[in-house]
Protein backbone atom coordinates (compact mmCIF):
# COMPACT_ATOMS: atom_id res chain seq x y z
CA UNK A 1 0.00 0.00 0.00
CA UNK A 2 2.86 2.39 0.81
CA UNK A 3 4.38 1.67 -2.59
CA UNK A 4 1.03 2.47 -4.19
CA UNK A 5 0.88 5.79 -2.33
CA UNK A 6 4.42 6.70 -3.37
CA UNK A 7 3.65 5.93 -7.00
CA UNK A 8 0.46 7.98 -6.95
CA UNK A 9 2.32 10.87 -5.34
CA UNK A 10 5.06 10.81 -7.96
CA UNK A 11 2.59 10.60 -10.85
CA UNK A 12 0.63 13.55 -9.42
CA UNK A 13 3.62 15.88 -9.15
CA UNK A 14 3.88 16.76 -12.91
CA UNK A 15 0.21 17.89 -13.15
CA UNK A 16 0.60 19.85 -9.91
CA UNK A 17 3.70 21.58 -11.27
CA UNK A 18 1.87 22.33 -14.52
CA UNK A 19 -0.96 23.98 -12.56
CA UNK A 20 1.51 26.11 -10.59
CA UNK A 21 3.30 27.23 -13.76
CA UNK A 22 0.07 27.88 -15.65
CA UNK A 23 -1.43 30.03 -12.91
CA UNK A 24 1.81 31.99 -12.55
CA UNK A 25 1.82 32.89 -16.25
CA UNK A 26 -1.93 33.48 -16.65
CA UNK A 27 -2.13 35.66 -13.54
CA UNK A 28 0.31 38.13 -15.06
CA UNK A 29 -1.86 38.45 -18.16
CA UNK A 30 -4.53 40.21 -16.07
CA UNK A 31 -2.54 43.46 -16.08
CA UNK A 32 -0.10 45.55 -14.08
CA UNK A 33 -0.91 45.61 -10.31
CA UNK A 34 0.50 49.14 -10.10
CA UNK A 35 -2.56 50.40 -11.99
CA UNK A 36 -4.74 49.25 -9.06
CA UNK A 37 -2.55 49.89 -6.05
CA UNK A 38 -1.24 53.34 -7.01
CA UNK A 39 -3.23 56.55 -7.58
CA UNK A 40 -4.23 57.39 -11.14
CA UNK A 41 -1.89 60.40 -11.11
CA UNK A 42 1.10 58.36 -9.89
CA UNK A 43 4.35 59.25 -11.62
CA UNK A 44 6.33 56.86 -13.77
CA UNK A 45 9.00 56.81 -11.09
CA UNK A 46 6.46 55.72 -8.45
CA UNK A 47 5.28 52.93 -10.73
CA UNK A 48 8.85 51.78 -11.29
CA UNK A 49 9.51 51.79 -7.56
CA UNK A 50 6.35 49.77 -6.92
CA UNK A 51 7.30 47.20 -9.56
CA UNK A 52 10.88 46.95 -8.26
CA UNK A 53 9.68 46.50 -4.67
CA UNK A 54 7.57 43.50 -5.65
CA UNK A 55 9.87 42.05 -8.32
CA UNK A 56 7.59 42.86 -11.24
CA UNK A 57 10.37 44.73 -13.04
CA UNK A 58 12.24 41.48 -13.70
CA UNK A 59 11.72 39.34 -16.83
CA UNK A 60 8.95 36.81 -16.38
CA UNK A 61 11.37 33.87 -16.53
CA UNK A 62 13.39 35.42 -13.70
CA UNK A 63 10.20 35.96 -11.67
CA UNK A 64 9.26 32.35 -12.30
CA UNK A 65 12.58 31.01 -11.06
CA UNK A 66 12.34 33.11 -7.91
CA UNK A 67 8.76 31.95 -7.38
CA UNK A 68 9.64 28.25 -7.75
CA UNK A 69 12.49 28.71 -5.27
CA UNK A 70 9.99 30.24 -2.83
CA UNK A 71 7.47 27.43 -3.36
CA UNK A 72 10.20 24.87 -2.66
CA UNK A 73 10.50 26.52 0.77
CA UNK A 74 6.66 26.53 1.08
CA UNK A 75 6.70 30.32 0.78
CA UNK A 76 4.04 31.70 -1.58
CA UNK A 77 4.85 35.34 -0.95
CA UNK A 78 2.75 38.06 0.63
CA UNK A 79 -0.52 39.68 -0.36
CA UNK A 80 -0.28 43.02 -2.15
CA UNK A 81 -3.59 44.01 -0.61
CA UNK A 82 -3.15 43.06 3.06
CA UNK A 83 0.54 42.29 3.48
CA UNK A 84 -0.31 38.89 5.01
CA UNK A 85 1.41 35.67 3.93
CA UNK A 86 -0.51 34.36 0.93
CA UNK A 87 -0.44 30.77 2.18
CA UNK A 88 -2.02 31.81 5.48
CA UNK A 89 -4.88 33.55 3.67
CA UNK A 90 -5.48 30.51 1.45
CA UNK A 91 -5.40 28.04 4.34
CA UNK A 92 -7.74 30.27 6.35
CA UNK A 93 -10.30 30.34 3.54
CA UNK A 94 -10.09 26.68 2.54
CA UNK A 95 -11.98 25.17 5.54
CA UNK A 96 -15.13 27.10 4.57
CA UNK A 97 -15.00 25.57 1.09
CA UNK A 98 -14.21 22.13 2.50
CA UNK A 99 -17.14 22.28 4.92
CA UNK A 100 -19.50 23.31 2.14
CA UNK A 101 -18.24 20.56 -0.18
CA UNK A 102 -18.39 17.81 2.47
CA UNK A 103 -21.92 18.64 3.61
CA UNK A 104 -23.08 18.96 0.01
CA UNK A 105 -21.59 15.61 -1.06
CA UNK A 106 -22.95 13.78 1.98
CA UNK A 107 -26.46 15.04 1.27
CA UNK A 108 -26.10 14.35 -2.46
CA UNK A 109 -24.95 10.78 -1.79
CA UNK A 110 -27.80 10.17 0.67
CA UNK A 111 -30.43 11.50 -1.73
CA UNK A 112 -28.96 9.67 -4.74
CA UNK A 113 -28.73 6.37 -2.86
CA UNK A 114 -32.33 6.55 -1.65
CA UNK A 115 -33.80 7.65 -4.99
CA UNK A 116 -31.58 5.35 -7.07
CA UNK A 117 -32.47 2.28 -5.01
CA UNK A 118 -36.16 3.22 -5.11
CA UNK A 119 -36.08 3.54 -8.90
CA UNK A 120 -34.11 0.30 -9.36
CA UNK A 121 -36.69 -1.80 -7.51
CA UNK A 122 -39.16 -1.33 -10.39
CA UNK A 123 -37.24 -0.54 -13.60
CA UNK A 124 -39.25 1.45 -16.19
CA UNK A 125 -42.02 1.96 -13.66
CA UNK A 126 -43.57 5.29 -12.72
CA UNK A 127 -41.08 5.91 -9.90
CA UNK A 128 -38.17 5.09 -12.21
CA UNK A 129 -39.38 7.44 -14.93
CA UNK A 130 -40.09 10.31 -12.55
CA UNK A 131 -36.73 9.96 -10.78
CA UNK A 132 -34.89 9.75 -14.12
CA UNK A 133 -36.56 12.92 -15.37
CA UNK A 134 -35.78 14.76 -12.16
CA UNK A 135 -32.17 13.56 -12.01
CA UNK A 136 -31.44 14.44 -15.64
CA UNK A 137 -32.94 17.89 -15.14
CA UNK A 138 -30.94 18.45 -11.94
CA UNK A 139 -27.72 17.37 -13.65
CA UNK A 140 -28.29 19.70 -16.62
CA UNK A 141 -29.16 23.03 -15.00
CA UNK A 142 -26.16 25.42 -14.61
CA UNK A 143 -25.14 26.20 -11.03
CA UNK A 144 -24.89 29.96 -11.55
CA UNK A 145 -28.42 30.15 -12.98
CA UNK A 146 -29.82 28.19 -10.04
CA UNK A 147 -27.94 30.43 -7.61
CA UNK A 148 -29.37 33.60 -9.14
CA UNK A 149 -32.86 32.08 -9.32
CA UNK A 150 -32.64 30.94 -5.70
CA UNK A 151 -31.65 34.42 -4.51
CA UNK A 152 -34.47 36.00 -6.50
CA UNK A 153 -37.16 33.61 -5.21
CA UNK A 154 -36.15 32.85 -1.61
CA UNK A 155 -34.26 36.02 -0.68
CA UNK A 156 -35.87 38.83 -2.65
CA UNK A 157 -39.45 37.66 -3.25
CA UNK A 158 -40.06 35.57 -0.12
CA UNK A 159 -37.39 37.06 2.13
CA UNK A 160 -36.85 33.80 4.04
CA UNK A 161 -33.16 33.21 3.28
CA UNK A 162 -30.14 35.54 3.33
CA UNK A 163 -28.59 36.57 0.03
CA UNK A 164 -24.96 36.17 1.07
CA UNK A 165 -22.48 35.66 3.88
CA UNK A 166 -22.53 33.23 6.81
CA UNK A 167 -24.98 33.73 9.67
CA UNK A 168 -25.12 32.14 13.10
CA UNK A 169 -28.47 30.48 12.51
CA UNK A 170 -27.38 28.32 9.60
CA UNK A 171 -29.88 29.69 7.09
CA UNK A 172 -27.04 30.97 4.91
CA UNK A 173 -26.07 27.34 4.23
CA UNK A 174 -29.39 26.44 2.62
CA UNK A 175 -29.08 28.09 -0.80
CA UNK A 176 -25.37 27.30 -1.47
CA UNK A 177 -25.86 23.65 -0.51
CA UNK A 178 -29.10 23.32 -2.48
CA UNK A 179 -27.51 24.82 -5.58
CA UNK A 180 -24.31 22.76 -5.37
CA UNK A 181 -26.12 19.52 -4.45
CA UNK A 182 -28.48 19.23 -7.41
CA UNK A 183 -25.98 18.30 -10.10
CA UNK A 184 -24.03 15.59 -8.18
CA UNK A 185 -27.28 14.21 -6.79
CA UNK A 186 -28.74 13.97 -10.29
CA UNK A 187 -25.68 12.26 -11.76
CA UNK A 188 -25.26 9.88 -8.82
CA UNK A 189 -28.92 8.88 -8.92
CA UNK A 190 -28.49 7.53 -12.43
CA UNK A 191 -25.28 5.72 -11.50
CA UNK A 192 -26.81 4.14 -8.39
CA UNK A 193 -29.92 3.15 -10.34
CA UNK A 194 -27.91 1.40 -13.07
CA UNK A 195 -25.59 -0.35 -10.62
CA UNK A 196 -28.50 -1.46 -8.42
CA UNK A 197 -30.47 -2.87 -11.37
CA UNK A 198 -27.42 -4.95 -12.33
CA UNK A 199 -26.84 -6.02 -8.73
CA UNK A 200 -30.48 -6.95 -8.08
CA UNK A 201 -30.46 -9.19 -11.14
CA UNK A 202 -27.28 -11.03 -10.14
CA UNK A 203 -27.24 -14.70 -9.01
CA UNK A 204 -26.24 -14.00 -5.40
CA UNK A 205 -29.31 -11.77 -4.94
CA UNK A 206 -31.55 -14.48 -6.38
CA UNK A 207 -30.02 -16.96 -3.94
CA UNK A 208 -30.60 -14.58 -1.03
CA UNK A 209 -34.23 -14.13 -2.05
CA UNK A 210 -34.70 -17.89 -2.42
CA UNK A 211 -33.53 -18.28 1.19
CA UNK A 212 -36.31 -15.98 2.33
CA UNK A 213 -34.35 -12.73 2.80
CA UNK A 214 -36.58 -9.67 2.85
CA UNK A 215 -36.35 -6.98 0.18
CA UNK A 216 -34.82 -4.49 2.58
CA UNK A 217 -32.11 -6.96 3.62
CA UNK A 218 -31.40 -7.87 -0.01
CA UNK A 219 -30.99 -4.23 -0.98
CA UNK A 220 -28.97 -3.11 2.04
CA UNK A 221 -26.68 -6.09 2.67
CA UNK A 222 -26.24 -7.63 -0.76
CA UNK A 223 -27.03 -5.40 -3.73
CA UNK A 224 -26.00 -2.01 -2.34
CA UNK A 225 -22.55 -3.21 -1.24
CA UNK A 226 -21.74 -4.47 -4.73
CA UNK A 227 -23.22 -1.39 -6.38
CA UNK A 228 -21.08 0.94 -4.24
CA UNK A 229 -17.71 0.82 -6.10
CA UNK A 230 -18.89 2.43 -9.38
CA UNK A 231 -20.92 4.97 -7.44
CA UNK A 232 -17.88 5.79 -5.30
CA UNK A 233 -15.76 6.42 -8.38
CA UNK A 234 -18.30 8.82 -9.84
CA UNK A 235 -18.83 10.46 -6.43
CA UNK A 236 -15.11 11.13 -6.22
CA UNK A 237 -15.06 12.81 -9.61
CA UNK A 238 -18.10 14.86 -8.63
CA UNK A 239 -16.45 15.89 -5.36
CA UNK A 240 -13.42 17.15 -7.29
CA UNK A 241 -15.72 19.07 -9.62
CA UNK A 242 -17.60 20.39 -6.61
CA UNK A 243 -14.47 22.00 -5.17
CA UNK A 244 -13.72 23.59 -8.54
CA UNK A 245 -17.34 24.58 -9.19
CA UNK A 246 -17.66 26.24 -5.80
CA UNK A 247 -15.69 29.20 -7.17
CA UNK A 248 -18.72 30.65 -8.97
CA UNK A 249 -21.28 29.74 -6.28
CA UNK A 250 -19.11 31.17 -3.49
CA UNK A 251 -18.76 34.42 -5.39
CA UNK A 252 -22.52 34.71 -5.94
CA UNK A 253 -23.41 33.96 -2.31
CA UNK A 254 -20.44 35.79 -0.78
CA UNK A 255 -19.30 32.55 0.87
CA UNK A 256 -15.93 33.17 2.56
CA UNK A 257 -14.20 30.21 0.95
CA UNK A 258 -11.20 29.72 -1.26
CA UNK A 259 -13.27 30.13 -4.43
CA UNK A 260 -14.29 33.65 -3.50
CA UNK A 261 -10.68 34.34 -2.48
CA UNK A 262 -9.55 33.34 -5.98
CA UNK A 263 -12.05 35.64 -7.69
CA UNK A 264 -11.16 38.54 -5.40
CA UNK A 265 -7.45 37.95 -6.02
CA UNK A 266 -7.96 37.98 -9.79
CA UNK A 267 -9.93 41.23 -9.66
CA UNK A 268 -7.32 42.80 -7.37
CA UNK A 269 -4.34 41.34 -9.26
CA UNK A 270 -3.06 39.88 -6.01
CA UNK A 271 -0.85 37.32 -7.71
CA UNK A 272 0.63 35.70 -4.60
CA UNK A 273 -2.76 35.01 -3.01
CA UNK A 274 -4.18 33.65 -6.27
CA UNK A 275 -1.22 31.32 -6.72
CA UNK A 276 -1.44 30.11 -3.13
CA UNK A 277 -5.19 29.52 -3.38
CA UNK A 278 -4.84 27.50 -6.59
CA UNK A 279 -1.96 25.48 -5.10
CA UNK A 280 -3.97 24.64 -1.97
CA UNK A 281 -6.96 23.61 -4.10
CA UNK A 282 -4.81 21.47 -6.40
CA UNK A 283 -3.16 19.70 -3.46
CA UNK A 284 -6.54 19.02 -1.86
CA UNK A 285 -7.81 17.49 -5.10
CA UNK A 286 -4.67 15.35 -5.32
CA UNK A 287 -5.22 14.07 -1.75
CA UNK A 288 -8.91 13.48 -2.47
CA UNK A 289 -8.11 11.36 -5.52
CA UNK A 290 -5.76 9.16 -3.47
CA UNK A 291 -8.42 8.79 -0.78
CA UNK A 292 -10.95 7.73 -3.43
CA UNK A 293 -8.55 5.11 -4.81
CA UNK A 294 -7.98 3.73 -1.31
CA UNK A 295 -11.73 3.66 -0.63
CA UNK A 296 -12.33 1.86 -3.91
CA UNK A 297 -9.69 -0.71 -2.92
CA UNK A 298 -11.41 -1.31 0.42
CA UNK A 299 -14.75 -1.95 -1.30
CA UNK A 300 -13.46 -4.09 -4.17
CA UNK A 301 -11.19 -7.07 -3.41
CA UNK A 302 -10.00 -7.21 -7.02
CA UNK A 303 -8.56 -3.71 -6.69
CA UNK A 304 -6.86 -4.71 -3.42
CA UNK A 305 -5.22 -7.62 -5.20
CA UNK A 306 -3.92 -5.34 -7.95
CA UNK A 307 -2.57 -2.88 -5.39
CA UNK A 308 -0.87 -5.73 -3.51
CA UNK A 309 0.65 -7.07 -6.73
CA UNK A 310 1.94 -3.60 -7.65
CA UNK A 311 3.56 -3.26 -4.24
Amino acid sequence: MLTFLRRRTLTSLPPLLAVVLGVFVLARLTGDPAALYLPENATAQAREQFSAAHGFDQPIWSQLIDYLAQVARLDFGTSLRTGEPAAVMALRAFPATLQLAVVTMLLACAVATAVGCWAALRPNGLADRVSSLMSVTAASVPDFWLAILGIWVFSIMLGVLPTSGVDAGGLSWVLPIAVLMLRPAGVLTQVVRGAMIAALGSPYVKVARSKGAGEGRVVARHALKNAAPPALTVAGDLAVGLINGAVVVESIFGWPGIGKLMIDSILQRDFAVLQAAVAVTAISIFVLNIAIDLGYALLDSRVRQKVGAAA
